[in-house]
């Protein structure tokens, strides 16, 4: 088992990983940036040091830095959290080549996946249903080609995108070029790489993911299934762990689908595959090579500190546990907190004046937010996941709406008025909601 590892992000995942690292043991090194000189995560590691400015180009992105100063204080792993590195293959490289594990499947395994248009290759290899959808499109003549082919609408995606960036829906011809011109200069922007594709676009689906662990001896296990389909801009907001409206039957067929495609691509840790859900049907959309955000609301669920067993697994450490081991009988709901205007949605910054966090059995905030915290306007607007779980998903909702209205944060703008409206909102509480939720609620 590592002896010594360093955080290589912020926040809230920086403090989860810390105190996973805490009960197991090991020694952490935290980074920070000029803005987060006085956040949780540099307090709670035993050591703590400066990579850098405010900007994340600055700091939780300079590899160069953080694989340096990962040397020069003697650890043997970087963990990457969620976001920031942790699907970038050339910063895995980086760490292989400096004899410094990267707490992830490795660089091969990131470009092979994290490549949308390979992922689909892959998938097709592995069994696993895919949508109709295009190679790098070569120019706007052969988007036109392909969008014929496959009938609109379709859908257009940056080949190293994520995070809901690098992505345009297109219902006809009329708004192709302009759609194909703007996800062209996002995704060069976001991601350094302009390459996109087109696949066609599915609506009134469901997105639901299954959670996977892998070790290296070839075990691979499906930890459960969420249901992420309330989004916003494809931004998640509310997550479920199961999927309500998943039947049993396409429920084993999913977990065998995800299980065979971590198999196909020789999946080491933890990951998720992620499709698209209609009727019975479900697709393959992608995989994320990392830890997801959402992870906290199927550790609620499985039993399983899904942290610990992703840096176990990086150690060569087997899974001791089967999947008939793995628990899927109670129900949890997790909803993100983040600062923004309740109104505009335009992210938000302040001091934070006054902060109360609900308590009771089976209710966890996984935050770095403490009384007199900045949110500066230089990184992600989420502040924390309120997540709570139950026996029955009626018991997880209504423990939810009792945790949302003893959750207090004063002096920045929050949408916990807005999880509640969710809470209240019919197709929700029945539970057959798909990803147009938002426009009908919000």
């Amino acid at each position: 088992m590592f002896s010594k590892i360093l955080i290589a992000n912020r926040g809230e995942v920086a403090v989860r990983v810390i105190r996973a690292c805490k009960e197991m043991g090991i020694k952490t090194v935290a980074i920070y940036s000029d803005a987060d000189s006085t956040a949780l995560h540099t307090e709670m590691a035993d050591e703590s040091y400066c990579i850098g400015g405010p900007l994340v180009k600055d700091s939780y992105l300079n590899m160069r830095a953080i694989v340096t100063l990962a040397k020069r204080v003697g650890v043997e792993a970087i963990h990457p959290g969620y976001g920031m590195l942790s699907e970038n293959p050339d910063f895995a490289q980086m760490c292989e080549e400096n004899d410094i594990v990267l707490i992830s499947p490795g660089a091969e395994v990131m470009r092979r996946m994290g490549q949308k248009e390979m992922a689909r290759e892959t998938a097709l290899k592995a069994g696993v249903p895919i949508t109709p959808g295009s190679p790098v499109l070569k120019d706007a003549e052969d988007a036109f080609l392909w969008a014929e082919r496959i009938g609109y609408p379709v859908i257009l995606k940056a080949r190293a995108g994520g995070g809901g960036k690098g992505i345009r829906i297109v219902r006809d011809k009329d708004q192709l070029i302009s759609s194909l011109e703007q996800v062209k200069k996002e995704s060069a922007s976001s991601f350094g790489d302009d390459a996109i594709f087109m696949e066609k676009y599915l609506e009134n689906v469901k997105h639901v993911e299954v959670q996977i662990i892998a070790d290296k001896a070839g075990k691979v296990l499906a930890l459960g299934d969420r249901d992420c389909s309330v989004q916003r801009k494809n931004q998640k907001l509310i997550e479920e762990c199961p999927a309500p409206a998943l039947s049993e039957e396409v429920r084993e067929k999913m977990y065998e689908a995800a299980i065979n495609l971590a198999k196909e691509c020789g999946y080491v840790t933890v990951g998720t595959v992620e499709f698209l859900l209609l009727k019975d049907e479900f697709f393959f959309m992608e995989m994320n090579t990392r830890l997801q955000v959402e992870h906290s609301v199927t550790e609620m669920v499985c039993g399983i500190d899904i942290v610990e067993w992703q840096i176990r697994t990086a150690a060569g450490v087997e899974l001791p546990f089967i999947q008939e081991d793995i628990a899927h009988n109670r129900h949890a709901i997790e909803c993100r907190i983040c600062a923004e205007n309740a109104k505009s949605f335009a992210p938000s910054t302040g001091t934070v004046e006054l902060l109360h966090i609900p308590g009771g059995v089976d209710v966890r905030f996984d935050s770095a937010l403490y009384q007199s915290y900045e949110v500066t306007p230089f990184y992600d607007s989420m502040l924390g996941k309120l997540i709570v779980c139950s026996d029955t998903r009626d018991g997880a909702i209504r423990k939810m709406k009792s945790a949302l209205s003893e959750f207090v944060l004063v002096g920045v703008d929050n949408n916990r008025d807005m999880h509640m409206k969710f809470m209240d909102n019919v197709r929700f509480v029945v539970g057959n909601y798909d990803t147009g939720i938002c426009q009908k609620v919000l």
